[in-house]
């Protein structure tokens, strides 16, 4: 009965080490990189199933514990942190980090899409970084914003991102024209074109000269405070104030000019007006 018992003893010690040697432990690094390969080191013997479960991603594998288990390229790609265990140890779990790869595209958006010449931070730009895989960087990056005109003048400045985000403002140029607003960090570098249009006018003056029994009103070329020419179509209002009567003609830009013909009231006052900006006035005759 004696030898029974311990023979009995024996056996179970036998079962119970090989159970702990059929478990093992799992060695996992910190952090890897999305997509990188990486090893897992085990401890124990026998196969068991490795689980692997993180942000909207699981992976599962049959595995020799006791042996390096090597995780290939690309097979965890979501950011985030991942919980690891095996199917003979489920409570013995070990986390990991997978944190973004490199910076390798720039979601830019830039807004207006078109607006006036000189107009202080007009211009504002919005980028977000991310990976190959999506991930959002949220390491701190050097972001470098240019706004380029169609005569080659730049302007430039940097920011560095947080959270993923960098944001900035800056003035649109003294020039009309396709403006290149670029995005850039490292290598990677995105562009949006800005649609420059000229400003309101800047100064009016105009002309009179007889014809018959009318006058010939005609303004200089019509330009911004910037020198760009104010685009044809831009309304002119020409006004003559007389013995208590009043003419108004409304006259569209041609050829960057407006010129009209009204008639020539003796003593009449004479002004142009576009928008908000008047010009020159002049007096006729008596």
């Amino acid at each position: 009965m004696k030898r029974s018992l311990t023979a009995l003893s024996g056996a179970l010690a036998l079962l119970a080490g090989a159970t702990a040697f059929a478990q093992g432990g799992l060695t996992v690094p910190k952090t890897v990189q999305a997509g990188s390969a990486f090893s897992i080191e085990s401890t124990g013997g026998g196969q068991a199933t490795l689980y692997i479960v993180g942000p909207q991603q699981v992976m599962r594998r049959e595995v020799q514990l006791g042996a390096a288990i090597s995780i290939p390229e690309g097979m965890l790609y979501n950011a985030g942190r991942y919980t690891v265990f095996v199917s003979t140890a489920p409570n013995d779990v070990a986390s990991l980090e997978v944190t973004p790869a490199k910076v390798s595209e720039l979601n830019f958006l830039a807004r207006p899409s078109r607006l006036a010449v000189g107009l202080h931070n007009g211009i504002t730009g919005a980028v977000y970084v991310f990976d190959s895989y999506k991930n959002l960087v949220t390491e701190p990056t050097q972001i470098s914003f240019s706004l380029t005109t169609p005569s080659g003048a730049s302007a430039s400045r940097t920011e560095q991102s947080k959270n993923g985000a960098a944001w900035i403002a800056m003035d649109s140029s003294a020039k009309e024209g396709a403006a290149h607003f670029v995005a850039k960090a490292a290598d990677v570098s995105t562009t949006r074109i800005i649609g420059q249009v000229p400003g309101d006018p800047c100064s009016l003056r105009m002309t009179a000269k007889p014809s018959g029994k009318k006058i010939t009103l005609e303004t200089e070329p019509v330009k911004d405070c910037s020198g760009n020419a104010v685009p044809d179509g831009t309304i002119v209002t020409f006004t003559a104030t007389y013995g208590g009567g009043q003419t108004t003609v409304d006259v569209p830009l041609k050829r960057g000019v407006a010129k009209v013909e009204m008639p020539a009231y003796p003593g009449a006052n004479i002004s142009v007006a576009s928008g908000v900006v008047l010009g020159n006035q002049i007096h006729w005759g008596r």
